[in-house]
Protein backbone atom coordinates (compact mmCIF):
# COMPACT_ATOMS: atom_id res chain seq x y z
CA UNK A 1 0.00 0.00 0.00
CA UNK A 2 2.87 2.36 0.81
CA UNK A 3 4.39 1.84 -2.66
CA UNK A 4 1.06 2.49 -4.34
CA UNK A 5 0.76 5.79 -2.50
CA UNK A 6 4.31 6.75 -3.54
CA UNK A 7 3.59 5.95 -7.20
CA UNK A 8 0.33 7.93 -7.00
CA UNK A 9 2.11 10.98 -5.56
CA UNK A 10 4.92 10.86 -8.14
CA UNK A 11 2.49 10.46 -11.03
CA UNK A 12 0.31 13.42 -10.09
CA UNK A 13 3.19 15.66 -9.05
CA UNK A 14 4.53 15.42 -12.62
CA UNK A 15 1.50 17.37 -13.82
CA UNK A 16 1.54 19.87 -10.98
CA UNK A 17 2.06 23.61 -11.36
CA UNK A 18 5.63 24.53 -12.24
CA UNK A 19 7.53 27.82 -11.94
CA UNK A 20 8.83 28.57 -15.41
CA UNK A 21 11.84 30.83 -15.90
CA UNK A 22 11.17 31.78 -19.56
CA UNK A 23 7.87 32.55 -21.29
CA UNK A 24 7.73 33.24 -25.03
CA UNK A 25 4.74 34.19 -27.17
CA UNK A 26 4.86 32.41 -30.52
CA UNK A 27 2.79 31.82 -33.64
CA UNK A 28 2.48 28.05 -33.65
CA UNK A 29 1.43 25.78 -36.48
CA UNK A 30 1.14 22.05 -35.79
CA UNK A 31 -0.08 19.45 -38.23
CA UNK A 32 -0.05 15.80 -37.27
CA UNK A 33 -2.55 12.97 -37.61
CA UNK A 34 -4.03 13.84 -34.20
CA UNK A 35 -3.21 17.56 -33.72
CA UNK A 36 -4.13 20.41 -36.04
CA UNK A 37 -3.45 23.90 -34.70
CA UNK A 38 -2.57 27.34 -36.09
CA UNK A 39 -2.68 30.34 -33.74
CA UNK A 40 -0.88 32.01 -30.86
CA UNK A 41 0.67 30.00 -28.07
CA UNK A 42 3.05 30.30 -25.15
CA UNK A 43 6.16 28.24 -24.69
CA UNK A 44 7.28 28.26 -21.08
CA UNK A 45 10.34 26.50 -19.81
CA UNK A 46 12.61 26.00 -16.88
CA UNK A 47 15.75 23.92 -16.63
CA UNK A 48 13.94 20.58 -16.55
CA UNK A 49 10.45 21.16 -17.97
CA UNK A 50 8.58 22.74 -20.88
CA UNK A 51 4.96 23.75 -21.30
CA UNK A 52 3.16 24.55 -24.54
CA UNK A 53 -0.10 26.42 -24.07
CA UNK A 54 -2.26 26.80 -27.19
CA UNK A 55 -4.88 29.53 -27.67
CA UNK A 56 -7.64 30.14 -30.20
CA UNK A 57 -9.38 33.53 -30.05
CA UNK A 58 -7.85 34.17 -26.63
CA UNK A 59 -9.10 30.93 -25.07
CA UNK A 60 -6.83 28.09 -23.97
CA UNK A 61 -7.63 25.03 -26.09
CA UNK A 62 -4.80 22.75 -25.02
CA UNK A 63 -1.78 22.56 -22.77
CA UNK A 64 1.10 20.13 -23.13
CA UNK A 65 3.50 19.87 -20.19
CA UNK A 66 6.77 18.01 -20.58
CA UNK A 67 9.21 16.89 -17.90
CA UNK A 68 10.00 13.19 -17.40
CA UNK A 69 6.48 12.46 -18.78
CA UNK A 70 4.12 14.39 -21.06
CA UNK A 71 0.75 15.61 -19.80
CA UNK A 72 -2.11 16.84 -21.98
CA UNK A 73 -5.75 17.52 -21.21
CA UNK A 74 -6.36 13.82 -21.87
CA UNK A 75 -3.90 12.69 -19.18
CA UNK A 76 -0.23 11.89 -18.68
CA UNK A 77 1.93 9.36 -20.50
CA UNK A 78 5.54 8.50 -21.20
CA UNK A 79 7.34 10.41 -23.94
CA UNK A 80 7.56 7.42 -26.29
CA UNK A 81 3.84 6.70 -25.73
CA UNK A 82 3.05 10.32 -26.60
CA UNK A 83 5.11 10.03 -29.79
CA UNK A 84 3.28 6.84 -30.76
CA UNK A 85 -0.16 8.38 -30.17
CA UNK A 86 0.39 11.95 -31.45
CA UNK A 87 3.48 11.95 -33.70
CA UNK A 88 5.45 8.88 -34.84
CA UNK A 89 6.57 5.85 -32.86
CA UNK A 90 9.96 6.01 -34.59
CA UNK A 91 10.87 9.42 -33.12
CA UNK A 92 13.30 9.68 -30.20
CA UNK A 93 11.52 10.27 -26.91
CA UNK A 94 12.82 13.84 -26.46
CA UNK A 95 11.92 15.15 -29.94
CA UNK A 96 8.95 17.34 -28.93
CA UNK A 97 10.88 19.01 -26.12
CA UNK A 98 13.84 19.67 -28.44
CA UNK A 99 11.61 21.17 -31.14
CA UNK A 100 9.85 23.46 -28.65
CA UNK A 101 13.20 24.61 -27.27
CA UNK A 102 14.77 24.91 -30.77
CA UNK A 103 17.48 22.36 -29.94
CA UNK A 104 19.00 19.80 -32.29
CA UNK A 105 17.16 16.49 -32.70
CA UNK A 106 18.37 12.92 -33.28
CA UNK A 107 21.52 13.55 -31.22
CA UNK A 108 22.67 16.28 -33.67
CA UNK A 109 22.68 13.87 -36.62
CA UNK A 110 23.54 15.66 -39.92
CA UNK A 111 23.76 19.02 -38.12
CA UNK A 112 24.80 21.91 -40.37
CA UNK A 113 25.46 25.23 -38.66
CA UNK A 114 24.14 28.30 -40.46
CA UNK A 115 24.79 32.01 -39.94
CA UNK A 116 21.97 32.33 -37.40
CA UNK A 117 21.12 28.77 -36.36
CA UNK A 118 21.31 25.27 -37.77
CA UNK A 119 19.66 22.81 -40.12
CA UNK A 120 19.24 19.04 -40.09
CA UNK A 121 18.03 16.69 -42.81
CA UNK A 122 17.33 13.21 -41.53
CA UNK A 123 16.24 10.43 -43.85
CA UNK A 124 15.77 6.72 -43.25
CA UNK A 125 13.08 4.13 -43.95
CA UNK A 126 10.75 5.73 -41.35
CA UNK A 127 11.31 9.49 -41.64
CA UNK A 128 12.19 12.24 -44.09
CA UNK A 129 12.76 15.24 -41.82
CA UNK A 130 13.85 18.76 -42.61
CA UNK A 131 14.48 20.68 -39.39
CA UNK A 132 15.61 24.29 -39.51
CA UNK A 133 16.20 26.66 -36.61
CA UNK A 134 17.20 30.31 -36.80
CA UNK A 135 16.64 33.34 -34.60
CA UNK A 136 13.04 33.92 -35.80
CA UNK A 137 11.62 30.51 -36.67
CA UNK A 138 11.75 26.82 -35.86
CA UNK A 139 10.57 24.66 -38.76
CA UNK A 140 10.16 20.86 -38.63
CA UNK A 141 8.65 18.85 -41.47
CA UNK A 142 8.52 15.07 -41.76
CA UNK A 143 7.24 14.21 -45.24
CA UNK A 144 6.88 10.48 -44.58
CA UNK A 145 4.71 10.92 -41.48
CA UNK A 146 2.88 14.10 -42.52
CA UNK A 147 3.99 16.11 -39.49
CA UNK A 148 4.76 19.85 -39.43
CA UNK A 149 5.80 22.17 -36.61
CA UNK A 150 6.32 25.83 -37.40
CA UNK A 151 7.09 28.08 -34.43
CA UNK A 152 7.62 31.73 -35.22
CA UNK A 153 8.31 34.77 -33.07
CA UNK A 154 5.43 37.20 -32.67
CA UNK A 155 6.58 40.73 -33.45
Amino acid sequence: MRYLLLVFILFFSACSIKNYEVTQTKLIIIKSPKIKFADIGYIRNSEDSVELELFIAGNVVDKISINHIICTREGCMGKSSFNTEYLSSTYPSNILQNILLAKPIYEKKNLIKTADGFEQIIEDENVLIRYKVNRDITYFKDRKNGIIFKIKDVK
